[in-house]
């Protein structure tokens, strides 16, 4: 399985870090965010990797570059950013014909991926997605879901003032490729994800329950906690 990590924002709301530093690479304990993406993945398997970058890509490029992780990562700059949907359709040639990895790598999820994988593997028949999901402490900053008694997605909520629930979308996925096919015949070179794909995949997306942490590093706030948060978590496993 490959995945793509998307790592080209500008992490507006995590200023003044990130005016002089790309979010990725912002430290949690010492160690940069896609750090932990990179780390956790290729342990659970995943061989290949293709990062796509935008803002301060030089920094992003260099420091790829100069990590152990070099020749498994495939950089690719966005003069003008794409949205998830259409970054995967822009870089579709780098997919191979089985299903891949899809991860908004300015969240900062630890979980078993191998056992992520394998709950896609024998994922309910019909389903061409498998979200990763999570309790959130701000159901109105995110994706909101509910499903059915088999995991799969039956309303999806994106950011409403009243969400029917706190279970989240954590912005990690496995994709069958025939969703990239959908995506095509939308005919737009910028595609949402949140907005264009997941709706008209309503029934047809089962969730995986990360119940060991889950964190958007979207603010100061958020990435002061994941900051203690790590560093509990990890101490206490150790």
């Amino acid at each position: 399985m490959r995945a793509i990590l998307l790592a080209a924002g500008l992490g507006t709301r995590l200023r003044p870090i990130t005016d002089t530093l790309p979010k990725c690479l912002v430290p949690i304990n010492g160690k940069p965010l896609i750090d932990y993406w990179l780390e956790q993945l290729t342990k659970a398997g995943i061989e290949n990797f293709l990062i796509n970058t935008h803002y301060l890509h030089e920094q992003v490029e260099t420091y790829i570059k100069q990590s152990k992780f070099a020749d498994i990562v495939s950089l690719v700059y966005e003069k003008d950013l794409l949205l998830t949907g259409g970054t995967v359709i822009a870089n579709k040639d780098f997919i191979s014909d089985g299903p891949f990895m899809l991860v908004h790598a300015d969240n900062l999820s630890i979980c078993d991926y191998k056992d992520f994988i394998n709950a896609h593997k024998n994922r309910p028949a019909n389903t061409e997605i498998t979200m990763m999901t999570f309790t959130t402490d701000d159901p109105k900053s995110c994706g909101v879901i509910k499903t059915d008694s088999s995991g799969i997605v039956q309303e999806f909520h994106e950011k409403v003032s009243n969400p029917p629930s706190s279970i989240a979308n954590g912005a990690v996925y496995i994709v069958e490729t025939s969703v990239i096919s959908y995506m095509e015949r939308l005919k737009k070179v910028k595609v949402d994800f949140s907005v264009d794909v997941l709706p008209y995949y309503i029934g047809r997306i089962f969730t995986y329950y990360n119940g060991l942490y889950h964190r958007d590093i979207g603010n100061i706030a958020s990435y002061e906690l994941a900051q203690l948060e790590t560093n509990f978590l990890y101490s206490k496993n150790s």
